[in-house]
């Protein structure tokens, strides 16, 4: 079985080679390894082969990790991500323990976010959240309403808005992928000629990677082809 360091540089050399194949430069794309439901070891493991950057989406699971990390490899210096969806009370502590947020798809969270980060922190990087699909059980805001949305959260405090993300409808039909990835990135456009400037497409997971990176990914969400199937049951 592979181990996860082997796997790390197999997903590595797969985006520099889907990046090679678009014409972009591989610089250009940073590994988001998304660690949700595997333990702090796996994590410390991903981290001694080089990974900085780990996505959680379960907030208690999330804080128990890192501090578990932290206690075990104090020298590691990571960046979490927080990519699952916000409820209201949950926005202090996320707002406290990680350096970025994907999942923004309301002013209100925002509003609360800009609030509660702790002075002397930096700025929490912002991405929002397009439900790029349309789908009733996914989260994020509606396309047609992102630019709105994006000028308010713009010029909050304590806040840096990046950019966009999005989980596309699954298919297994790549035209159709960067059809999603597409959408996105000329929302991102629109949000750009409104004046905001963005530098992150968050888009793009172990299934359909090479379509998002083919349509202008900066970041690309890896938890599978990294860490191995995941057993929810636990």
């Amino acid at each position: 079985m592979s181990s996860i360091s082997d796997n790390l540089q197999a997903v590595s050399a797969d985006i520099r080679t889907a990046a090679l194949a678009s014409g972009r430069d591989p610089q250009q794309l940073r590994l988001l390894a998304v660690s949700k439901t595997f333990p702090a070891d796996a994590v410390i493991e991903a981290a001694e082969a080089g990974q900085h950057c780990f996505g959680e989406n379960y907030l208690q699971e999330a804080l128990e990790k890192m501090q578990e990390v932290q206690a075990k490899k104090p020298q590691l210096q990571l960046e979490w991500h927080f990519i699952g969806p916000i409820q209201s009370n949950k926005t202090r502590p996320i707002s406290e323990h990680f350096a970025w947020v994907h999942s923004v798809d309301r002013e209100k969270i925002a509003q609360r976010l800009s609030e509660q980060r702790p002075a002397g922190m930096p700025v929490l990087n912002i991405c929002l959240q397009v439900n790029i699909s349309g789908e009733a059980s996914k989260s994020g805001v509606l396309p047609e309403e992102a630019v709105a949305l994006a000028q308010k959260i713009a010029v909050l405090p304590g806040l840096q808005l990046r950019g966009l993300m999005a989980v596309p409808e699954a298919s297994d039909d790549e035209q159709v992928q960067r059809q999603a990835f597409r959408q996105l990135k000329l929302l991102s456009d629109d949000i750009q000629a409104a004046g905001i400037s963005l530098d992150t497409l968050s888009m793009g997971m172990s299934s359909d990677m090479h379509a998002a990176i083919a349509e202008g990914s900066t970041m690309v969400r890896i938890g599978t082809a990294i860490f191995g199937n995941r057993n929810y049951a636990k």
